[in-house]
């Protein structure tokens, strides 16, 4: 296929504004797919993406569609919509000509929206303004369009009003893509330089690279070298995805398409990585690579000690597909042997959970999140922030300032749009672990929607919160708290803990201790016997005898008891 009848494009909008049903009608027109074996979210073949309703992993397809008698080859990538997976949606736009900007005529703009389409703008890629569902009853397609028009200077005359589910005028929209985006450009002659976007792991053949080659060819046999970790392989198999793998006999510049590696280690071939031959010269990586980091961590513990096996089994399956996936042994003294994991985000550590369910047949426990810190030689900690941006109606702006204000956020920018505003704040990224995302929907009856972008690392005020039952330390309940935080969570996690535990026959003092000294306090009395049941006389003095033995003897145990701290209230602790 020539390059000028190629289109590279991607399909960007926020969570639930129908990418994957628009793929779908694509498939569908394009005759990828038959009708009769096409199913909802086609290119959505993870289980959990099914289930939730989102797209969690990018699929890319190849289709053939034709156009005033010229054949054309649409290569598609269906990108993720969450912020946890914003890297790959970069990594995406790198890989395309354009793409379809994709917003729902019920829901208006959101906060991906807006994150995604800066970010093809910051790299000149044509956008086509598309607003879907017009088919339903509650659409408003005219405020939707004023609200474009407003937000990002488009002209109202480029719209196109669709509805993915019916298919009404989504062939217009195959039409502005043949149109209004360019061909690829890039040299067959020159040495090969080829973008990984997405990577997935094989149990036989290893990693499976996505990839969109910028120059050069590439074919089966060939001795290829990856830039950023210096690993080296032979192609096993070059193909394209209709939507299924299809072997071709070779890629060129311009395509998209998969390179089977053989390599063993989905961390020798990074997302945003750049393959090229063994021995070439010169060669410059594509730009924006970067290595998956992982933002929170989470202590994963089986419930139950005989999981332990298997939970490490899993983790090491998913590892193996997963390279933002990090994870290490730890043990507890409390919840025994697991894992201190990495996770580039909450939902991404929510769909490690419900993998481990379904395909381990395990329900791991998560302890409290923590972000990464840095930790100075000298002793300074710092810590990740975030430029976060929240998309509400105007009426709710007020309220979101307020929770943005209470969890140290600095306002940066408010714009108003429409009946819309955009609030963009700078913000400790601890701050989103804790729950500002369900707070903002809570005081905005669920209109906010947010993105974020870490920007860089400062210096933090924290300290190392601890809590101690007996003077012993509960190590999965210890973190680092900032200061003028710390003596009110000590009170709470004290007040918990209190309210979780069972009684015993020894007395248990819970305690709070930040940066060494004890700030909260909390006891849990003794069940105490009636040592003078039996007594049927005597006098005063024999009864207190026994009162003052009784009393010793609790003294004792309290010292010399070993701390029973049911598994249960932890995890209600750690799961709350």
């Amino acid at each position: 296929m020539e390059q000028k009848n190629i289109r590279n494009f991607a399909i960007i909008a926020h969570v639930d504004h129908g990418k994957s049903t628009l793929a779908d009608r694509f498939l569908e027109i394009t005759k990828t797919v038959d009708k009769s074996k096409m199913e909802e979210q086609f290119l959505d073949q993870n289980p959990i993406s099914r289930k939730r309703g989102i797209t969690i992993k990018l699929a890319p397809v190849r289709m053939n569609y034709e156009l005033n008698s010229i054949h054309y080859v649409l290569n598609l990538i269906d990108t993720p919509g969450h912020v946890d997976f914003s890297y790959e949606v970069s990594r995406t736009l790198a890989a395309c000509e354009g793409v379809v900007l994709l917003v729902d005529a019920t829901q208006n703009i959101q906060a991906q929206t807006v994150a995604h389409f800066q970010a093809a703008k910051k790299l000149n890629l044509p956008i086509i303004p598309v607003i879907n569902k017009i088919d339903l009853p509650n659409a408003d397609s005219e405020k939707v369009a004023q609200t474009l028009v407003d937000t990002f200077g488009t002209e109202k005359s480029e719209i196109i009003y669709i509805s993915a589910k019916t298919g009404e005028n989504v062939e217009l929209v195959l039409k502005a893509i043949i149109e209004k985006i360019p061909s690829p450009t890039g040299d067959v002659q020159k040495p090969l330089r080829s973008l990984i976007f997405d990577a997935v792991y094989d149990t036989h053949r290893g990693v499976v690279a996505l990839v969109r080659l910028f120059d050069g060819s590439l074919s089966k046999g060939e001795k290829i070298t990856f830039l950023g970790s210096h690993a080296q392989t032979s192609v096993i198999e070059v193909g394209t995805f209709s939507p299924f793998p299809v072997a071709v006999s070779n890629l060129t510049a311009g395509d998209i398409g998969y390179v089977m590696t053989g390599v063993k280690d989905i961390r020798l071939a990074n997302v945003g990585d750049t393959i090229t031959m063994v021995g070439s010269t010169g060669v410059q990586p594509l730009p924006g690579y970067e290595k998956p980091k992982p933002m929170v961590f989470f202590g994963v513990y089986p419930k139950h000690p005989e999981e332990f096996g298997n939970l490490k089994e899993g983790l090491s399956k998913l590892a193996l597909a997963d390279a933002s996936l990090s994870y290490s042994e730890e043990y507890s003294a409390f919840l025994g042997s697991g894992f201190r994991v990495g996770f580039l985000g909450l939902l991404h550590a929510e769909i490690v959970r419900e993998r481990l369910k379904r395909e381990q047949g395990i329900e791991p426990l998560l302890t409290t999140p923590q972000v990464l810190y840095q930790k100075q030689p000298d002793g300074r900690i710092l810590e990740p922030y975030m430029n976060l941006l929240v998309y509400v109606p105007a009426e709710y702006v007020g309220a979101v300032m307020n929770v943005c204000q209470n969890r140290k956020g600095k306002l940066i920018n408010l714009s108003y749009h429409n009946s819309y505003a955009v609030l963009e704040y700078d913000m400790p990224y601890s701050m989103f672990i804790a729950g500002i995302s369900s707070e903002l929907k809570s005081v905005s009856s669920g209109f906010a929607s947010l993105d974020y972008s870490l920007s860089d690392y400062r210096e933090a005020n924290l300290v190392p919160l601890e809590i101690r039952v007996n003077d012993v330390p509960i190590d999965v309940l210890s973190e680092l708290v900032y200061r003028e935080d710390s003596i009110h969570k000590a009170f709470e996690k004290a007040k918990k803990l209190k309210e979780t535990l069972k009684r015993q026959q020894y007395r248990q003092v819970i305690q709070g201790v930040v940066d060494g000294q004890i700030v909260a306090r909390e006891e849990i009395p003794p069940f105490r016997k009636d040592v003078l049941q039996k007594m049927s006389g005597g006098d005063r003095t024999r009864k207190d005898k026994l009162l003052e033995a009784q009393k010793k003897g609790k003294s004792r145990m309290v010292h010399h008891s070993k701390i029973d701290l049911p598994q249960e209230a932890l995890f209600s602790l750690v799961e709350s």
